[in-house]
């Protein structure tokens, strides 16, 4: 906005300037001109007058050869005196026999020795003088004894024309820096409350603590607008303050009752006969089914409830940590899980969010893998592309975590990460919102979450997030290309 009204405020003065200044300096070179060339003009009837008198006296050749000497040494020019034949009769300075016989050919002389005044006048394209020459009949106009050729040198005038416009520029020039200073301090006052405004806005949609902003600041429009964010930014503090209170003390309320609940049922264990064992079985699972559910919604709460930023993250050491620890669970469901590692960097996400995400995403293929699968978890570098070899924006991240399970079709797809959704005959034990709190996690990261058909027949989990690494190392850490991912785990035993 500040750059906007401080180029509005010089383009308004620069039209200014150019419609006062163009016109006042060609009124001043047409002026400057006219009075040159009527001083050369009175110059040349002054001499025109004397040398009729010397001419009628007989004392031409004594006083004229004075006379135009005189005259030019006045005007710094050059004074030529004909008789009515175009012989010189006097002249400022030494002429040549072929320059003394074409006098009477230059159409200056031809037209005074006719009786008429000429004025040669030469401008530049500034208005400035150039030449400047004049003619003028000794005599009566009807019958003349001779003429008299003024030649006037102009560089003085056009130097002084010159340095007319020179000024002009400069105080152009002048005006426009002081406009820019100005309308640069009036552009700032101006903007303040829209930038305090955009400052608030920016900070509430971080996830910042809502401050009301000044509405006592700027034109009307400014002031309603700041009284308007700040009613819709308090009525939506309130909304998600209720929002987030709602879902952790419900959550929490739920948690003890649960626990309380499959501490009576594992009590009652000893009491059940053997034909109830198992409904007693699947109402504990069932039980720890909501506890999961629980820690979710807890999980989600907190998530809303903190807008964390994003920092840097080992996605390489978190995957093989992981590996590390969820490796004797899918051992003892006879489920191999293999990581393929690779030089990916680091990335950008929410602390703890890698972890989260990954414990969701194992927990649902170890559920979904039948004994004797695969499932394997690789990383992926995504290279710029060339056309943008010098491009600023982030570089992405590829987490894989592809099962051999049934997967599912595209609508099951389209739905998987809807809170609660479960696909029909999924394996039990599960909540409905492992996916839906991976999906927030990898949004909160700056990522994305997506669920693809594997090549195998089951589900390939694709989490997408930034890479930590500056844009000048797009190649890798050495400069060469992007080394292809390398195996972390032992290959699947034959």
């Amino acid at each position: 906005m500040t750059r906007r009204l401080l180029l509005s405020y010089l383009s308004l003065a620069a039209l200014v300037l150019l419609c006062l200044e163009i016109p006042l300096g060609f009124v001043y070179s047409r002026g400057e001109r006219e009075r040159v060339v009527n001083a050369a003009k009175d110059e040349a009837e002054s001499v025109s007058a004397y040398a009729a008198l010397s001419l009628a006296a007989g004392r031409a050749e004594r006083d004229l050869p004075a006379r135009a000497a005189h005259c030019a040494r006045r005007i710094g020019g050059k004074v030529v005196i004909v008789d009515a034949a175009g012989a010189p009769l006097a002249t400022s300075h030494p002429l040549n026999a072929g320059v003394s016989g074409g006098l009477a050919a230059r159409p200056g002389i031809a037209a005074a020795l006719r009786g008429t005044s000429t004025v040669d006048v030469r401008t530049s394209t500034i208005g400035g003088v150039e030449y400047l020459s004049v003619a003028a009949p000794v005599g009566q106009e009807a019958r003349p004894v001779g003429a008299v050729w003024l030649t006037v040198p102009t560089r003085t005038v056009h130097e002084r024309v010159h340095h007319v416009w020179l000024l002009l520029a400069l105080g152009g020039a002048a005006v426009l820096a002081a406009v820019a200073v100005l309308g640069f301090a009036f552009a700032r006052w101006a903007g303040r409350p829209i930038r305090e405004l955009e400052q608030a806005t920016h900070d509430l949609a971080d996830g910042g603590r809502f401050a009301p902003v000044t509405i006592t600041k700027g034109p009307p429009e400014v002031r309603s607008l700041a009284a308007a964010f700040n009613r819709t930014a308090a009525r939506l503090a309130h909304l998600l303050a209720s929002q987030r209170a709602f879902a952790g003390e419900a959550s929490h309320q739920l948690k003890t009752p649960l626990a309380a609940l499959r501490l009576r049922l594992e009590n009652l264990e000893p009491d059940v006969a053997a034909r109830a064992r198992g409904s007693l079985t699947a109402a504990v699972t069932e039980t720890d089914r909501l506890a999961r559910m629980v820690e979710h919604l807890l999980a989600m709460a907190r998530l809303e409830e903190h807008a964390a930023i994003p920092a840097t993250v080992d996605l390489g050491a978190v995957c093989a940590e992981r590996h590390r620890t969820w490796q004797p669970l899918f051992a003892r469901e006879d489920v191999s899980l293999v990581l393929f590692g690779g030089s990916v960097g680091p990335v950008l996400a929410v602390p703890g969010a890698v972890e989260q995400i990954m414990d969701n995403l194992l927990s649902n293929a170890l559920r979904a893998s039948p004994a004797g699968s695969t499932v394997t978890i690789e990383l992926r570098l995504q290279p710029p592309s060339r056309r943008a070899l010098r491009d600023s924006r982030p570089r992405w991240v590829d987490l894989h975590v592809t099962d051999e399970g049934p997967g599912m079709t595209e609508e099951q797809r389209a739905r998987a990460f809807d809170r609660f959704w479960r696909a029909p005959g999924a394996p039990k034990g599960g909540t409905g919102l492992g996916l839906a709190l991976v999906q927030r996690l990898a949004h909160a990261s700056g990522g994305e979450a997506a669920l693809r058909a594997a090549a195998t027949g089951g589900l390939d989990v694709v989490i997408r997030l930034p890479s930590a690494r500056p844009p000048g190392e797009a190649q890798g850490p050495d400069g060469d290309r992007p080394r292809r991912p390398r195996r972390e785990a032992p290959a699947l035993p034959a």
